[in-house]
């Protein structure tokens, strides 16, 4: 598996991530991998999900 650092400004508060599909084929990992990482980002307040839309970047402005 490659993982790279983010790289700033590619995705901005609010933004979709990419579909659960996209992220497998891209880095090349299972379902598993990408719903746990986006799980531990859930946690620590990165993403948000919302039922029936996706994940988005959340807004952290106010935790700062």
């Amino acid at each position: 598996m490659n993982i790279q650092p983010a790289q700033p400004g590619r995705l901005h508060e609010q933004n979709k991530l990419p579909s659960t599909a996209q992220l497998k084929a891209e880095h090349g990992v299972s379902t598993t991998v990408v719903r746990q990482a986006i799980l531990v980002l859930q946690t620590q307040g990165w993403v948000e999900g919302v039922h029936g839309l996706g994940v988005f970047v959340a807004d952290r402005s106010e935790s700062r």
